[in-house]
């Protein structure tokens, strides 16, 4: 991998721009000093990556509901005609998610790992942090990154419903979103407002509120007395199936009303099941893309046990091809079902740290950068920018 350093941005500016969780538990800076450079066709090979990945995850949502398999994603049944509603009805639009993906610098194949389709992270780092990396070291313009007009676009289409964004035209409509996140949490609710300001440029009415203080009824969703279209929520869907079964109960009759419409839609729930790479497998196994994923393991390879809805490496164990763990970390997902997948090693630089790409997805590919860390990546893995050269 080519790395090259650069100067990195002063936790004062980082902080007068919103960014104030710029440093690691451990003292250490979130942010790596230094980016990764790819080429155009490097650049171009993601995008299209992305891309047609996304077209097998449609295809694989239609055979998951046409099969009833929610089951086997591990999807609470509480949430399952939320998640056939939204994917019949063209209203309910994804407006991004996260690829996680290893290879396409290493002059070895893109692989996909997982897809971050309902919350992702990422998000304020990809689409403003590494655009101002390149501005505070004097560098070219050059990335492939244009999350932010993505993105904006993908608001577009709550109105147009498809991709002829000459056909939008928001002043008849007056249709407002509320944008919610968790108190307490400075990098959730950043991030919500940087989605609130896209909506709010594009012409859309917009408010935020805390999660705990949004008012839900049989009429819509609210902040006070006032009712939104609308409501963007960071928080994930499979939370609100486990943990707030009244609160599922209670959007669907608000979507089936036509009350209010949430987002991301509830079938992102699918793509975010890590059991949906075992369906992708079954149905595109000469895929390029994809590694070999299954609900048992893969003896006689190295592989990975991953849980449905974990995140940031948690309860994640790497086997070698005997079946004997290597390596596995604790957290707080284990009451999930596994998916057993093929283990791939991530592109490393010359100190022998490895990088895993990110590419963000609004309506295509959209937006690239990198985490660096080990084989796993947890929550103290370090955000890379990049440049094209």
């Amino acid at each position: 991998m080519k790395i090259e350093k650069v100067e990195p941005i002063s936790e004062a500016v980082l902080e007068e721009i919103g960014f104030s969780w710029h440093t690691d538990l451990d003292g250490s800076s979130y942010v790596a000093d230094e980016i990764v450079v790819i080429s155009e066709d490097e650049a171009e090979e993601y995008y299209e990556a992305v891309n047609e990945i996304y077209e097998m995850f449609v295809k694989a949502g239609d055979f998951v509901i046409e099969n009833n398999l929610f089951h086997e994603l591990g999807i609470p049944f509480n949430l399952v005609d939320l998640i056939k509603n939204s994917w019949e009805t063209d209203q309910h639009w994804h407006l991004y998610g996260r690829f996680d993906l290893a290879g396409g610098v290493d002059g070895k194949p893109i692989k996909l790992i997982e897809f971050n389709s309902d919350t992702p992270t990422g998000l304020f780092e990809t689409a403003v942090i590494q655009w101002a990396i390149l501005k505070h070291n004097n560098l070219p313009d050059s990335q492939f990154n244009n999350v932010y007009q993505a993105i904006s676009d993908n608001f577009k289409r709550l109105i147009v419903l498809d991709g002829e964004l000459e056909n939008f035209d928001l002043n008849y409509q007056g249709w407002k979103i509320l944008f919610s996140s968790f108190e307490g949490s400075a990098e959730e609710e950043q991030t919500v407002k940087l989605l609130q300001k896209m909506a709010s440029d594009i012409g859309f009415k917009t408010d935020f509120e805390y999660l705990q203080k949004v008012g839900f009824s049989e009429e819509g969703i609210f902040k006070d007395e006032e009712q939104f279209q609308y409501w963007f929520k960071l928080f994930p869907w499979e939370g609100i199936g486990f943990e707030e079964p009244d609160l599922a109960t209670l959007l669907e009759q608000i979507e089936l009303d036509r009350r209010a419409i949430v987002l991301n839609p509830a079938y992102t729930l699918m793509f975010q099941s890590k059991g949906i790479m075992k369906i992708l497998y079954d149905l595109f196994p000469d895929s390029p893309y994809l590694l070999e994923t299954s609900f048992e393991p893969l003896f006689g390879k190295k592989y990975i046990e991953k849980k449905m809805f974990g995140r940031e490496g948690a309860n994640t164990k790497i086997y070698d091809e005997f079946g004997s763990i290597i390596k596995e970390t604790d957290g707080e997902y284990g009451e999930f079902k596994s998916i057993f997948q093929e283990f791939i090693e991530f592109p490393k630089d010359e100190n022998g740290e490895k990088y895993q790409a990110g590419v963000f997805f609004a309506y295509e590919g959209c937006g690239l950068a990198f985490r660096r860390g080990g084989d796993i990546l947890d929550n103290m893995s370090k955000f890379v920018g990049h440049i094209i050269k």
